[in-house]
């Protein structure tokens, strides 16, 4: 198969991957379409289950646009290789160097000028900040702001960056600079690592393990690369952004058989006209809400699961980071909150009950989850962590008590039955709320349908002062 040079562009002014014709995928099928036959055949499919408006928001892109971000001085066959797979996969790439120090062996759309100069300083400040890390600190500042400005000038249709640690840190900061639904791709050596705190991680990110992904190219790491090439154009033709013809409201659960509230809340909401979207608050869903609140993705926030709070203040791994509770607050988003599974204190099955907890009555969901009951010492100060976030909320906040119980197992005859830590945490809440934070206090269970008329009175009655925006009953054509 004949290739072009990978330096074939370079005394072009087009970015990186517009003239790669050697790597077509026609020429791809001539040589295996033996393979490509035996594996591609005719399927049905059955679109009756996708949006009536899916026709008015599916993308017509046909060659996407995707910014490939990585320190060319060092990373060139890498970045020249990655170009290659998505002018193969028929995208188009944008450039963006990230180096300090070096140059590219190529010429790219965005160089570490405009990145710096994007962080409101230049490349030679920015080499003689400190240190590696101080460096790459300020060229992540600009990067982001270069990769958004292009995102609003709606310049690109994907973004994808390669890095080991220093790299990733760039690029967690870049994703999450980048709206919901523009689809973004990290190749890390430190993919889904626990290094990787959970409020640095976007809603929407995508992130491969870059095997081999240490000096030059190999078959390993070429296998990986080339994955994550067509997984961002790919993600880029076909990803449907959010629709924006009805409110959005975000309710936090975890399954029906722990919590079971959404199961009438949700459809009670979609008929006054809302969109509702479930978080399954399991450390990284309520990641996601805070990272679409925190851009000010909802009309209202029903944050009715509060577990990975409990967590992180255990210090359970199952958690959402230290601002959960808070980013909905921050963006002026109405709230109705209440303390759906905090006296659980998830771990990893697989490790084991944690000494500390080995008293303690637990629960075994699977094999990858469990939960063990926290005491009453540790949820007063769980009751008193959950006031202090509500308190500083720039929006109206009610928080719903429910004393007969915060979630499936904690019942008289369950597993998780403490009936004097429960009235430890509803005393504590009870005193720690202060106006202007509303307290709606029931006797009966999370899981009762007095719960769910007691927040869907407190949502009506908020939608008729004005403070949460109507629903539109019919979506929009």
């Amino acid at each position: 198969m004949a290739q072009s040079s990978p330096n074939q562009c370079l005394g072009s002014n087009q970015p990186i991957g517009g003239c790669h014709g050697g790597y077509s995928p026609h020429s791809v099928i001539a040589r295996w379409p033996n393979a490509l036959h035996a594996r591609c055949k005719p399927v049905a499919h059955d679109h009756s289950r996708l949006p009536a408006s899916t026709d008015k928001v599916m993308p017509e892109i046909t060659q996407p646009r995707i910014l490939l971000i990585g320190t060319g001085d060092t990373k060139a066959d890498e970045l020249l290789f990655m170009s290659e797979c998505i002018a193969r996969a028929g995208g188009t790439t944008i450039m963006m160097d990230i180096s300090v120090l070096g140059d590219p062996p190529y010429q790219v759309a965005h160089d570490k000028h405009a990145v710096a100069a994007a962080a409101q300083t230049t490349i030679a400040a920015i080499a003689s900040s400190g240190d590696e890390n101080s460096a790459m600190s300020l060229m992540a500042i600009g990067a982001a702001n270069l990769a958004r400005e292009l995102a609003a000038r709606e310049a690109i249709d994907g973004v994808i960056a390669i890095g080991g640690t220093m790299g990733t840190d760039l690029a967690l900061d870049v994703a999450q600079a980048l709206p919901l639904g523009l689809p973004k791709l990290i190749v890390s050596t430190v993919a889904f690592s626990h290094l990787i705190p959970p409020e640095r991680v976007a809603a929407d990110l995508m992130m491969i393990l870059w095997a081999g992904g240490l000096y030059g190219l190999n078959g390993t790491c070429t296998a990986v690369l080339s994955q994550a090439c067509g997984a961002i154009v790919g993600a880029a033709r076909s990803a449907i952004k959010p629709r924006k013809d009805r409110p959005v409201v975000a309710i936090t659960s975890l399954g029906k058989s722990c919590l079971r509230y959404m199961v009438e809340l949700k459809p009670q909401l979609e008929r006054r006209g809302y969109e509702v979207v479930v978080f399954h608050t399991t450390g990284m869903g309520g990641r996601a809400m805070e990272s679409i609140a925190a851009q000010g993705g909802f009309a209202a926030v029903l944050d009715l699961s509060l577990q990975e709070v409990a967590n992180q203040l255990t210090g359970s791994v199952v958690n959402s980071g230290a601002d959960r509770l808070e980013n909905a607050g921050k963006a002026g988003i109405p709230q109705i909150v209440a303390p759906g599974a905090i006296d659980m204190v998830d771990f990893p099955a697989w490790l084991g009950i944690p000494s500390e907890l080995s008293d303690r009555p637990f629960h075994a969901h699977n094999r990858l989850l469990a939960s063990a009951t926290s005491g009453a010492a540790d949820r007063r100060r769980i009751a008193g962590a959950i006031a202090e976030k509500l308190a500083r909320a720039s929006a109206p906040v009610a928080f719903v008590l429910p004393g007969g119980g915060i979630q499936q197992w904690d019942r008289e005859g369950e597993a998780l039955h403490d009936p004097d830590a429960l009235t430890a945490f509803v005393d504590a809440m009870r005193s720690a709320i202060q106006p202007p934070v509303e307290l709606h206090e029931i006797k009966d269970h999370i899981n009762s349908t007095t719960f769910n008329e007691t927040v869907l009175g407190i949502f009506d009655r908020w939608v008729a002062a004005g403070i949460i925006r109507p629903g539109r009953a019919t979506v929009a054509a």
